[in-house]
């Protein structure tokens, strides 16, 4: 969480994510909300504590695992939250009783592991050249150098270019119905055109070479919430079996019952994906300590995160979540849809983005150095409301969206009132760039 003030009275020796910003402190955590340090409090929809802050259970899981075991080295021991964590994120899924789960400490560790398992299976089914990764536009995997390659985020990639130059990626178009869906086109059609332009891209490549198609189920930070059409991921499926080639979905955003089911893939048809990368509402933030493979599937950690699945599966959450989600969906577009600059609105379950264009008709983005998401996302901060923005949204450079990614325990009159006070800020920020526009204009 951001904002111009609020900060530290003493110096920060710490490198936030975004050292040109100064980051509010947050005193406490009580459920829903933040409590900055001058006891304004903040709701947070930045998508990660999934069950909100402080659960009682969580936090009894966390002081009860300490008592027995803090810490196991993972190359010489193992403990048992682990092992009933792994048990209980593939029971009750019939397709995914023959999975296993590997533990990491991170997203974009995650994401690395998975590509090195990837060409390790080729490797153990003779098949060693088969390195070449398949991932698409506008894609978002990690910011570890190898998860970062597997993404399309020219602003975050151009300062490695060369380093991402060795590894063996190559893009396809996005399932980015609002802006690449033809006028002409059924839904369907659509479908099937970006099927076979994965196919079209394993034939360019040497299908005998492609390790593996990574995608998001529901894009993440850099698309905005885009969600796939009817029929695509069962496509993908298909060709993917025809030439060998191992399907990689990133629910780290999406997963753990972000987006209505517990698994977002559950929504797109009748499929199972060879590996997905789950993270972000794992352990609902409880293991944000955890840094390096000697920490990962670290027993405190673990325990944390079998506490917030239970909850995510046994006390309604799904179901909340798909009705406030119906709800959240239907008063976004109601709010939001005639206003001047707003271009899309997408998502599923409690997971939403508005993307913002200048012109409706044309689908131009905004000027990129107003940054109209991110100064939105401040409006709204300073109106006690925490959401994500991103830029870059319509082709890696301009484009501008924020996101919705509360609780999954949020009660209705929350999330109307961050709506409420989101479409202020939306107001505010309009008003700033016309005036900023104009301004501009008249000299």
């Amino acid at each position: 969480m951001e904002m111009t003030d609020n900060t530290a009275d003493r110096p920060a020796e710490v490198i936030h994510p975004r050292p040109a910003t100064h980051p509010a402190l947050v005193a406490s955590a009580p459920g829903t909300y933040s409590t900055l340090n001058d006891q304004r409090t903040v709701l947070d929809a930045c998508g990660v504590s999934m069950i909100g802050h402080g659960d009682e259970t969580v936090k009894f899981a966390i002081q009860e695992q300490l008592q027995k075991v803090a810490y196991a080295h993972p190359f010489m021991h193992t403990t048992s939250p682990p092992q009933d964590l792994a048990s209980f994120l593939c029971q009750g899924i019939p397709s995914l009783e023959p999975f296993k789960v590997y533990f990491s400490s991170s997203e974009s560790e995650a994401v690395d592991s998975a590509m090195k398992l990837v060409v390790a299976f080729h490797r153990a089914n003779n098949n060693p050249r088969r390195t070449h990764f398949v991932s698409r536009q506008r894609s978002y995997h990690g910011n570890t150098l190898g998860s970062m390659c597997l993404g399309d985020f020219p602003r975050r990639k151009q300062p490695y270019d060369e380093a991402f130059n060795r590894l063996d990626v190559s893009f396809v178009s996005p399932a980015y119905a609002y802006r690449q869906q033809g006028s002409d086109e059924s839904e369907v059609q659509y479908s099937n055109r970006l099927i076979n332009e994965i196919e079209a891209e394993f034939c360019r490549i040497g299908s005998q070479n492609v390790a593996a198609f990574v995608a998001e189920t529901v894009g993440g930070s850099t698309a905005g919430c885009i969600t796939a059409p009817e029929g695509y991921f069962e496509g993908v499926r298909r060709v993917c079996n025809k030439y060998g080639v191992l399907l990689l979905l990133d629910e780290i955003m999406c997963g753990n019952g972000r987006t209505g089911t517990y698994f977002a893939f559950e929504s797109e048809g009748d499929f199972v994906p060879d590996i997905v990368v789950l993270g972000k509402g794992l352990s609902g933030g409880a293991g944000g300590f955890i840094h390096g493979h000697t920490y990962q599937a670290h027993p405190v950690s673990c325990a944390a995160a079998l506490a917030v699945q239970r909850v995510i599966r046994s006390t309604g959450c799904l179901a909340h979540c798909k009705r406030l989600g119906d709800r959240m969906g239907s008063k976004l577009r109601s709010l939001f849809t005639d206003l001047e600059f707003v271009g899309d609105i997408r998502g599923r379950g409690l997971f939403w983005a508005i993307e913002f264009v200048a012109n409706k008709r044309l689908k131009m983005p905004l000027a990129e150095d107003f940054a109209f998401g991110s100064k939105l996302r401040q409006f709204a901060q300073e109106s006690g409301v925490a959401i994500l923005s991103g830029s870059g949204t319509a082709d890696g450079h301009a484009g501008d969206h924020i996101m919705f990614a509360p609780p999954l325990t949020i009660e209705q009159a929350e999330l109307d009132w961050m709506i409420d006070i989101t479409r202020e800020a939306y107001l505010r920020t309009e008003k700033a760039y016309k005036a900023q526009r104009y301004s501009g204009d008249a000299q």
